[in-house]
């Protein structure tokens, strides 16, 4: 498996998983209904950003099995510290695909001079995730309750887990 950086063209094999994963509603508190058009500009367009970039997971093939985008938390005094979004296609969950996203992430957080790094809602019931975050070294440091409302659980809590770097 390779993580390199997205290119525009990587746009088609990232929309089947990306259109599932949100409105599927379990994971992401992105709009169901978004378009293909706003989906696209929300996760591509951090990598045309200062500090920014979307990268996709491809095997040997170069079939496209993850990606993640990756910014700055908040601008200006908050841009010290660095945050990120993955997904990865249902056919290639449980084979590390995550973590070598997630850990391409934390060297590019680190090379570009970010103090940390912050998920600012992880969903509690995302068990698979929050494991994995944990595993390379994220603390929960808060959760708030009900932020987010699962479509089999019900009203869950959205966790901030950070990581120093």
């Amino acid at each position: 498996m390779q993580i390199r950086a997205a290119t525009p063209d990587d746009w088609p094999a990232i929309w089947p998983f990306f259109h599932d994963i949100v409105t599927a509603g379990e994971t992401y508190a992105y709009d169901p209904a978004m378009t293909e058009e706003q989906s696209r500009a929300l996760w591509m367009s951090p990598s045309s950003a200062p500090l920014a970039r979307t990268t996709v997971a491809v095997d040997a093939d170069g079939t496209v099995l993850g990606s993640a985008n990756m910014y700055p938390n908040r601008p200006g005094p908050g841009a010290h510290v660095a945050s990120a979004s993955f997904m990865v296609d249902a056919a290639a969950r449980g084979k590390g695909v995550g973590r070598a996203l997630c850990e391409d992430m934390i060297d590019w957080a680190g090379r570009q001079g970010f103090r940390s790094i912050q998920f600012n809602a992880v969903v509690e019931t995302n068990e698979p995730a929050v494991k994995l975050w944990q595993a390379l070294g994220f603390e929960i440091i808060g959760t708030s309750p009900e932020a987010f409302n699962h479509p089999k659980h019900g009203y869950v809590g959205l966790h901030v887990m950070v990581r120093p770097l």
